[in-house]
């Protein structure tokens, strides 16, 4: 104890000195600081979380009936409310988060979101926390940006991970998100009583690579999505139930994550959003900048990228992604609308 005391006594008195402090020591003054802390848990652990929307809110509600102390911030209050209603408490910033909290999560829309909720100079977690704090995000966003943030904390002695999930809003509600982690390995095992509460952490390795891996997982989804949904159409062309269609390809070969998802919901036109179109749109266009990046052709994911912005161009950006049946219907002029077997398929959302 006398040991952290000292280095966080060092650390404020030389502030002002940063300049001349190399980026080494800041980082071993941060891991001596890392060590010297209580296990995370509900007793010695305040959280915090910036973004409460489709995902967030969920992911928030496992966190404060875990018995820890959680701080949100939200720019639509009323997003937050029902973690009010729970006992979270209501920051006014993301630097008023940082602020109470010892660890802060952020699951934002846009890599700008991330930025500014984040690396704001005058209002962002980072100006707030305190060193030996620790920054995750959980927005898929560009790994070139998770490099950027973990240097910034490293700056200030405090620590970043970069951790997107996949699962959608069916995982979040259920804790079963796939969780991608990139950065400093202990800090991940760490987190792991947080993490274990949202799903399942998988350490994919330095600073990045969580974002790397979770653009690797977009670019699966979108061309299984465009698999699955000329598959349907296909099958509605050709006359067959389609429900029937989907029940009988789920345990073969063509099963997949996004036919259990998704198929009876596209049968039921419910295209109520567990990961928006225009988000998925954002995804696939870093994808396809860090494509250009690495010298990389990948017809599949142009394909789909282009399917998508299509229904963007429709005004069904606020769709879910699912919705890309209706894009494979204006192509074709069909509508699985009045299709048989509207109740068929195993439901779900990612």
């Amino acid at each position: 104890m006398p040991l952290q005391i000292s280095l966080r006594s060092l650390y404020t008195q030389s502030n002002q000195l940063t300049h001349t402090l190399s980026l080494p020591f800041l980082s071993f003054l941060r891991c001596t600081m890392s060590t010297s802390r209580d296990i995370v848990s509900p007793s010695t652990t305040r959280v915090g979380w910036i973004g409460t929307g489709v995902m967030g809110c969920s992911m928030c509600s496992h966190i404060i009936k875990a018995g820890f102390k959680l701080t949100v911030f939200n720019r639509t209050i009323s997003k937050a409310q029902p973690l009010l209603d729970l006992g979270a408490n209501l920051a006014s910033s993301p630097l008023a988060v940082a602020a109470q909290s010892d660890i802060v999560f952020s699951i934002v829309g846009y890599p700008s979101d991330v930025r500014s909720v984040l690396l704001d100079p005058t209002s962002g977690a980072l100006a707030g926390l305190r060193p030996g704090g620790v920054l995750v995000d959980m927005t898929t966003s560009e790994p070139s940006l998770a490099s950027e943030i973990a240097a910034a904390a490293t700056a200030k002695g405090c620590g970043a991970i970069d951790a997107p999930v996949s699962g959608g809003d069916r995982g979040a509600k259920n804790a079963s998100l796939a969780i991608f982690a990139g950065g400093d390995e202990s800090e991940v095992r760490r987190l792991k009583p947080l993490f274990s509460l949202l799903g399942k952490v998988n350490y994919m390795g330095e600073t990045g690579k969580g974002q790397f891996a979770k653009l690797a997982n977009q670019i699966t989804i979108a061309s299984t999505m465009v698999g699955l949904v000329e598959g349907m159409i296909y099958a509605h062309k050709a006359g067959l139930d389609v429900g029937l269609f989907l029940n009988a390809i789920s345990t073969g070969a063509a099963g997949s994550k996004s036919l259990d998802l998704y198929g009876s919901r596209i049968l039921k036109r419910d295209f109520e959003p567990g990961f928006f179109v225009n988000h998925f749109v954002k995804d696939l266009g870093i994808c396809l900048k860090e494509c250009q990046n690495m010298g990389l052709a990948l017809p599949g994911l142009a394909l789909a990228q282009q399917l998508y912005v299509s229904l963007k161009a429709y005004g069904e950006g606020n769709l879910g992604t699912q919705a890309l049946i209706l894009s494979l219907e204006r192509l074709n002029n069909v509508s699985l609308e009045s299709a048989p077997g509207g109740d068929g398929g195993r439901s779900g959302s990612s």
